[in-house]
């Protein structure tokens, strides 16, 4: 749902109800996964995507038919086991989708999700989506700032007080986690029983890349990280070169030495680190933070004579074997880039490849399925 945020505002301060497809479980080669959605507008309008093309046209059908009825329909596309669906998925896999007629004047608490989703803030939208409940019935969860979201406040109600309450408590921890799914219950939020089928879509705020050297390079792989949904900095301790001039695509730009910005800068799994410097007086001490920190993806720039030198001397400065074993060195993947946005490819193709366990190489050349969760990605927004 972030990449339609907009258009759902704009739809939402219309007054009119309208249609909103969600993607709540895949199986196989489904190329969208949970909490991708398509809107159909009052006017008829379609925005967003649940599979990339395959079965939009039956899922815009269907949207339109539950805005008239306002019953909600949980529809699988595609082929299980034993049955064949109305629509195949063109691409394998199965797609199950949500579809709710929306009227923000029965939803009240829609328009404060869609505007802290906008915003970038924390939040959780728990739909009834199957099973014995109130199919449609939502609570959204805003977690507050104290530890495990202390003080958090809900909206709206999913049927029963045990329920909102056995939900509220999941989808803390899939804030945390940056994990959306469906997860189920008995009708008063029993935990080991499955009557009730919720589906809880976090926005985590978007993971951060934190890329140190105002170069050409970083320049490129602002651009990239954004397009992929970071949140970008660039940071440079020479001020003539961290301009926002220079880093137009990057949602923030400091002036300051890197390992000092770095060891005030919070960091977590989701977070990559791309050290584009490949100068030893900033690398070493960079790289020593770094490589304690719990980021994703720390990588650094330079030729393998440059990335010995600088093993050498991390190992000099007391790391560990352990520590050096983090870092992607030389930078990205071998796909012969020269350019600085080339390069950019190639950095984010290694990113994404870690994020999800991928291998990298040619599709063609690997079996299984192509959009199968190899691993599960640690804290991914």
């Amino acid at each position: 749902m972030r990449d339609i945020v907009g258009s759902l505002r704009e739809f939402v301060a219309t007054g009119r109800p309208f249609g909103l497809a969600t993607v709540v479980a895949t199986s196989s080669s489904a190329p969208r996964q949970p909490g991708a959605a398509m809107a159909v507008g009052p006017d008829g309008d379609a925005v967003g995507s649940v599979s990339g093309g395959c079965v939009e046209g039956a899922v815009y059908e269907l949207a339109t038919e539950v805005v008239r009825t306002h019953r909600p329909v949980r529809q699988t596309y595609g082929y299980s086991d034993s049955d064949a669906f109305a629509v195949g998925l063109t691409c394998g896999g199965t797609v199950t989708v949500f579809v709710q007629a929306v009227d923000a004047g029965a939803v009240p608490q829609l328009g404060a999700v869609l505007a802290s989703v906008q915003a970038r803030e924390p939040v959780a939208l728990a739909t009834v989506v199957d099973g014995d409940g109130t199919p449609g019935a939502r609570l959204a969860i805003w977690p507050g700032a104290g530890p495990d979201g202390a003080a958090v406040r809900t909206g709206g109600t999913l049927g029963t007080e045990g329920l909102d309450a056995a939900v509220t408590d999941d989808a803390l921890g899939m804030l945390r986690q940056g994990a959306t799914g469906e997860r189920h219950y008995g009708p008063r939020g029993e935990r080991r029983r499955d009557e009730v089928t919720v589906f809880v879509e976090s926005y985590a705020p978007p993971p951060r890349m934190l890329v140190f050297g105002a170069i050409d390079f970083a320049a490129a792989l602002a651009r990239a990280g954004t397009f992929l949904g970071y949140h970008v900095t660039v940071c440079d301790a020479r001020a003539v070169f961290a301009t926002r001039r220079r880093f137009p695509d990057a949602d923030e730009v400091v002036v300051e030495w890197p390992h000092r910005f770095l060891a005030g800068t919070a960091v977590d799994e989701r977070t990559v680190i791309c050290v584009l410097t490949h100068d030893p007086k900033f690398d070493v001490p960079l790289l020593q933070v770094a490589l304690r920190t719990p980021a994703g993806y720390i990588g650094a720039m330079g030729s393998r004579r440059t990335h010995d030198e600088r093993l050498k001397l991390l190992r000099e400065a007391g790391l560990t074997e352990d520590e050096l074993s983090r870092l992607h060195s030389p930078i990205g993947l071998d796909l012969g880039a020269r350019t600085p946005e080339e390069t950019a490819v190639a950095i984010v193709a290694e990113i994404v490849a870690g994020r999800w366990g991928g291998t990298g190489q040619p599709l063609s050349a690997v079996e299984g399925a192509i959009h199968g969760h190899r691993r599960e990605p640690a804290g991914v927004g």
